[in-house]
């Protein structure tokens, strides 16, 4: 029993070590927690600068004009007509013809 009574004791021992220890962590915890408030709640807030307000960019949509659209149409009619040419579709007469009726000639 004696042995008991030793390992009983030893065991109590490491317990108390072990609790005490851990309630002055905690105790030390709290305290930083406590500070930590305290300093927040005295420094004045300030709130963050407003941001300056910079309109969008404005944005003009450019039509093309009737004579733009009709050049347009010429160039692209002229490609076409170069086109039928070069496989042999047209002749060199008639793209001709078709050329200077397109520009007006």
């Amino acid at each position: 029993m004696p042995g008991l009574v030793r390992g009983m004791a030893r065991t109590a021992a490491v317990v108390g070590t072990a609790t005490a220890t851990r309630n002055a962590v905690n105790r030390r915890q709290a305290n930083k927690n406590v500070a930590a408030y305290s300093d927040a709640m005295n420094q004045s807030y300030q709130p963050p600068p407003q941001a300056q307000y910079v309109p969008p960019p404005q944005y003009v949509e450019v039509m093309p004009t009737e004579a733009q659209i009709g050049q347009e149409d010429v160039i692209t009619q002229l490609e076409r007509l170069g086109m039928l040419r070069a496989q042999g579709i047209l002749t060199e007469e008639e793209f001709a013809a078709q050329k200077a009726k397109l520009l007006g000639l």
